[in-house]
């Protein structure tokens, strides 16, 4: 990854309600899908391992169309226009090896 930039004074998105998300960096690019963490101040944030091939097409502010899973399993996915908000590295600790990616949704897709 080229650069690891972090922007935590915006604010990030915090549901309980969505287990898991799912998307595409591009139309040829493979189908990712991943558990979300609820990070409290840190929001909402996607664990990438830092050698995941994925962190090169992830940059601070990039726009992705992301379907997400329910806690509710019984409800049908939601597509939402997600941002990317901070991509920090976990050298130590419980997410060592790890980028903690935050997720912001801007709005629903129609």
């Amino acid at each position: 990854m080229s650069e690891s930039l972090e922007k935590r004074s915006e604010p990030r998105t915090e549901l309980e309600k969505y287990h898991s998300v799912e998307f595409k960096v591009s139309e040829m690019a493979s189908l990712y899908q991943f558990k979300i963490w609820n990070m409290s101040s840190r929001g909402m944030c996607l664990l990438v391992r830092e050698d995941s091939e994925i962190l090169n097409d992830l940059k601070v502010d990039s726009v992705f169309n992301m379907k997400y899973y329910t806690t509710d399993f019984s409800q049908p996915p939601e597509k939402l226009k997600t941002q990317i908000k901070h991509i920090s590295r976990e050298p130590l600790g419980r997410f060592g090896g790890h980028f903690l990616v935050g997720l912001f949704i801007l709005d629903t897709q129609t």
